[in-house]
């Protein structure tokens, strides 16, 4: 039987990356035996959750190599992995590590890799979309196995299976050459609310709102709300208003919350790649022709520096 692999990143203190699961959960309809591959501190607690998503076997290593070192001893170790077991498929996510180590992997697999993959629709093909979501492009995956491909966050909902996993130790040794690119300090970044993707209402904010100081209003917008995260466009990250990770987009995060506010967002394609799947979409601009009101549930037109505070103030009467 085709065995389809998820390479699973571990998080600190052996939690795994959602992305993960969301690929475990897509791997089980593929009429395949699903595994996954978790290295790093942590990799065998995570092996549990790993399991409850559908993995029916994790290959896993507590080295402190694989976190301390970048990349280079897990593209070694996967493919010490791949040339003894032999998987048709191995789905990767799309953050920096899982992305450097499949790059690395096909370096010496010689095999096909895609990237920002939307589905996987066979054992060798797959989708993607282009021109901001609106066309989609049915990619066929030739070459050696195992086909890699690299999955765009937030394309499949997250679903437990109930499962349990067995966990096979990986014993490979890491040559000391590879121990090369080291991690030598891990920042955190402190967040007083929900993560960005995990937010069930994300309010954005654009060049529309023309100061970096106006940011304030959707940080109070946002705790009006609720359980709700503070998000941006590559305009003003770019500009210095906000860190990087405030980014919704193509190169940004993917978000799908239950409702996105866009405020002085005008809607270029890279944006709505990034939240377009989002269930409900208000919009607040003060051009008539901005492409975020094409897309939008809701769309406001006025000066958004006018209509969020009073948006403010009215949440706030109605919570009493």
């Amino acid at each position: 039987m085709a065995r389809v692999w998820v390479y699973a990143d571990v998080l600190t203190g052996g939690t795994v990356d959602p992305t993960a699961l969301e690929l475990l959960t897509k791997a089980r309809s593929m009429d395949a035996t699903v595994e996954a591959v978790a290295l790093g501190p942590g990799a065998t607690d995570a092996a549990k959750t790993l399991g409850e998503y559908g993995a029916e076997t994790v290959y896993a290593s507590d080295d402190q190599a694989y976190g301390e070192f970048v990349c280079l001893p897990a593209a070694h170790a996967l493919h010490e992995l791949v040339k003894e077991h032999q998987p048709d498929v191995i789905l990767f996510s799309m953050t920096y590590d899982s992305r450097d180590v499949a790059g690395r992997l096909q370096a010496k697999t010689g095999s096909t890799l895609m990237s920002n993959a939307t589905d996987v629709t066979a054992l060798d093909r797959a989708q993607t979309q282009i021109f901001g979501g609106t066309k989609l492009v049915d990619v066929v995956l030739e070459g050696p196995n195992p086909k890699l491909v690299v999955v765009r966050p937030k394309s499949f909902a997250p679903e437990p299976s109930g499962g349990s996993a067995n966990v096979v130790p990986v014993e490979v040794q890491i040559p000391e050459e590879l121990k090369a690119a080291r991690r030598v300090e891990r920042h955190e970044e402190a967040a007083s609310g929900p993560k960005l993707e995990e937010a069930k209402v994300v309010v954005s904010g654009g060049r529309g709102l023309q100061d970096p100081s106006n940011f304030e209003l959707l940080d109070q917008l946002a705790s009006a709300l609720g359980n709700a995260a503070v998000g941006a466009t590559r305009a003003v990250v770019d500009s210095g208003w906000v860190p990087y990770s405030f980014q919704v987009g193509q190169t940004g995060k993917t978000v799908k919350p239950e409702v996105y506010i866009a405020v002085g967002v005008s809607g270029a394609i890279q944006h709505l790649v990034g939240m377009k799947e989002s269930k409900r979409i208000i919009a607040i601009n003060k051009d008539p022709d901005a492409p975020i009101l094409k897309v939008a549930d809701l769309g406001i037109v006025g000066d958004a520096l006018k209509i969020v505070p009073k948006l403010i103030e009215e949440i706030q009467a109605k919570k009493g």
